[in-house]
């Protein structure tokens, strides 16, 4: 008999899957903090590396911080989905040894198609950066 997992162990599931196999985040000093069905909260501490000419994080660090987030939580179901569209809209730099807070929410699936907003917060709550990502799913997962 199968067993049918609920929705929070099947997205703690997936995400862990995912996870075991994201170099990139990993990389970047990403650490997966909670995952729940469409949801995902995620940290990251800018590091030196991470800084650009102005003194402060890259906006391509941002987005790629952002981007990992929507991707968790949009693969916290029993398929693979991956993003088609995504757009940024960059409130106030990340600093050198910040440690950045990104939240995932999904706002609507229909389809093969997702939409997800993500939030990238300061300690201070100051909020850096507003992400919005399409999801498409691309394939059913092996069980």
């Amino acid at each position: 008999m199968e067993t049918v997992l609920t929705p929070q162990a099947q997205a703690e599931k997936r995400t862990q899957e995912m996870w075991d196999e994201d170099t990139a985040s990993k990389a970047m000093g990403m650490e997966l903090v909670e995952v729940g069905p469409g949801t995902a909260v995620m940290r990251m501490r800018v590091r030196e590396d991470m800084v650009n000419g102005h003194g402060t994080l890259h906006g391509g660090l941002t987005f790629a911080f952002a981007d990992s987030v929507f991707a968790f939580a949009a693969n916290s179901y029993d398929y693979r989905a991956v993003g088609v569209q995504c757009d940024i809209t960059y409130h106030a730099p990340g600093r050198l040894g910040d440690v950045l807070t990104g939240t995932g929410r999904e706002v609507t699936r229909a389809g093969r198609s997702g939409l997800y907003d993500v939030a990238v917060h300061r300690e201070d709550g100051t909020l850096i950066a507003s992400f919005r990502g399409n999801s498409r799913v691309v394939t059913p997962r092996a069980k």
